[in-house]
């Protein structure tokens, strides 16, 4: 009878444990505006437990079992163990996960006193990859995406006094994934954006749309939504710079719609101005710093503000290169912003995945661009059933969190896919009407590589280029592809002949401070080879119909374990036009000398 009794609790936990795995729930879309929330934040040292062999959850860690008798032990703890900084990535902070892919499981305590018609949310920069969490033993649901927001509401599961949060973070790459299993940049895991508590009242300001119409210059089209509105309420728009106040009733769904007309100093790079805008309903405020722009295309021309501008941009990465470690900080995002304008960037192309908050806040202070961009990325697997719906939810993620920022110009869906990849057209075509759907005010663009180069002529044909604002095109000519005939004589054969051209990537790698050796050959990784590669692509750029802008790849050296010539790269791409130490090469000095004729 005992036995049977063992084996009957023993199925019971099994039981429950699969019901935790199969019938978890999906993480909530983030609220807007965290920053200007009430909220508590949970960044700091959080305890770890490191899970090379994935078996954290047959043991059930979540449950931080303890032995009740004598005879007892539980092959795992998280007392005693090591503590990581959250945020941050887990590789760069122990020399045993420096190469880590795989389970590091995070637990983090609070204090906490319900209050009466009050809710309590937990708010999620980005964990990446895959993320399931606990609260006080129970799941509470799970997100897919390393580089988006996620929460959820815990305001009927969290008690009076202590509480303990487990997250198990993952960073496996998936076959199914965006990005897939194949990616040029390191792969850093964690949670390595701000945790928050965010609380709010029973019904509050869940998510808005203030910006301008798109090819308006004055006339503002949006909307306000609310949650846990049980009735219709009124709502104010307030500018108090511009003595503007818009008033708004919500239907019984919550959203109210807004319109109306200003005379607004124009957000640009060379005037960023922002207006504090104050939103209330009956039951909440929010404040926000709001930017107001147009930016198209019209004809062969980028028009901000109805006016033409060149696109003068770099590309980055999210990562602090002095401290080989994911970026997320405001330092971090200074760093690397300072770096662009220097150089004389006026937009920023974030590669290849949305970057954190601080980075898109500071560009729009500084007057800087953003190109926001997904993470389909080459070799996506568009033919898996699932993969549609991750790219949409992760453009959802992307779009509701930055929809606000007036720096933000482009929403970039992919980067360098391939036309033969089953179902490759048809999902990326669907995901380019979902985009115009939820926001028709920027422009909305996929980045290709398939054109082709022979005779010193380019022909570029893509599919996607339909479907795009701009035709961007990476190409590497003098690095992959050598010069086929000179620079000047180039000739281009493109498809849709009345859209814009962007260069969305080109360059080549060199090794800071690589002398004395052959400049002519590639094999040389010197300073003076890259050089050339930049002399040469400048005076091709010439040659280039309808040209808009173009950006380099890419601002600083970056850390990516597919570079592995042991002398020259050592895990590095060096493509940068900086070291990761900071050293500028003379690749830099061509094009800020370019960029200051532009």
């Amino acid at each position: 009878m005992l036995l049977k009794d063992k084996l009957f609790r023993n199925l019971v936990l099994v039981l429950l444990c699969l019901l935790q795995l199969t019938g978890s729930l999906t993480a909530q879309t983030a609220m807007v505006n965290v920053l200007n929330r009430n909220k508590t934040s949970l960044n700091g040292n959080w305890q770890v437990i490191i899970d090379p062999n994935g078996i954290g959850e047959w043991k059930q860690v979540w449950q931080e079992k303890k032995p009740q008798k004598k005879t007892d032990f539980v092959e795992y703890s998280f007392d005693g163990g090591p503590y990581l900084k959250v945020p941050g990535d887990f590789n760069s902070q122990l020399c045993e996960l420096s190469w880590f892919e795989g389970t590091v499981w995070y637990k983090k305590q609070f204090n906490h006193t319900p209050q009466t018609g009050k809710r309590l949310f937990l708010h999620f920069g980005a964990v990446n990859y895959l993320a399931d969490v606990y609260l006080n033993g129970l799941k509470i649901g799970s997100h897919e995406g390393g580089f988006t927001p996620f929460q959820f509401e815990i305001t009927d599961k969290v008690k009076t006094g202590i509480n303990t949060i487990v997250v198990k973070a993952n960073n496996n790459r998936q076959g199914n994934g965006l990005p897939g299993t194949g990616y040029d940049w390191f792969n850093y895991g964690g949670i390595t954006r701000d945790v928050d508590l965010i609380e709010t009242n029973s019904s509050y300001i869940e998510d808005y749309f203030i910006q301008l119409k798109k090819g308006s210059l004055n006339r503002v089209l949006g909307w306000v939504q609310l949650n846990g509105a049980q009735a219709a309420q009124n709502i104010k728009l307030k500018i108090p710079e511009l003595n503007l106040v818009f008033k708004a009733r919500s239907d019984d769904k919550g959203r109210a719609k807004i319109d109306f007309s200003s005379h607004f100093n124009l957000w640009s790079p060379e005037n960023p101005k922002l207006y504090k805008v104050i939103i209330e309903s009956e039951t909440d405020s929010i404040a926000d710093e709001i930017g107001f722009r147009c930016i198209e295309v019209q004809g062969n021309k980028v028009l901000l503000n109805k006016k033409p501008i060149f696109l003068k941009a770099v590309n980055i990465h999210e990562e602090n290169p002095l401290e080989k470690a994911r970026a997320y900080s405001m330092n971090d995002a200074k760093l690397l912003l300072n770096s662009a304008k220097e150089l004389g960037c006026n937009l920023i192309r974030l590669a290849h995945y949305p970057h954190n908050e601080n980075m898109i806040k500071e560009a729009e202070k500084m007057g800087l661009m953003v190109w926001d961009e997904l993470p389909v990325y080459q070799h996506v697997q568009f033919s898996d059933s699932v993969v549609p719906q991750k790219m949409e939810t992760m453009l959802k993620e992307m779009i509701r969190r930055d929809k606000n920022r007036a720096a933000v110009i482009v929403w970039s869906l992919s980067n360098e896919t391939y036309s033969g990849t089953s179902n490759r057209n048809n999902a990326l075509v669907e995901l380019t009407r979902k985009c115009r759907a939820m926001d028709s005010t920027r422009l909305i663009n996929h980045v290709m590589n398939t054109q082709s180069y022979v005779d010193n002529s380019f022909n570029i044909w893509d599919t996607l280029y339909k479907y795009s604002d701009l035709i961007s095109i990476n190409e590497y000519i003098g690095w992959y592809d050598p010069w086929q005939g000179k620079p000047s004589d180039t000739k281009w054969k493109v498809a849709f002949p009345d859209k814009p051209i962007f260069i969305s990537e080109f360059g080549g790698e060199a090794l800071y401070g690589n002398k004395n050796v052959p400049a002519d050959e590639a094999a040389s990784w010197s300073e003076e080879y890259q050089e050339q590669i930049y002399k040469d692509q400048i005076e091709m750029f010439g040659t280039i119909p309808n040209l808009c802008g173009v950006c380099p790849w890419i601002l600083f050296d970056y850390r990516s374990l597919g570079r592995m010539h042991p002398v020259y790269q050592k895990g590095y791409n060096r493509k940068g036009l900086i070291s990761d130490k900071g050293e500028k090469k003379k690749a830099w000095n061509i094009m800020h000398q370019y960029y200051k004729k532009k």
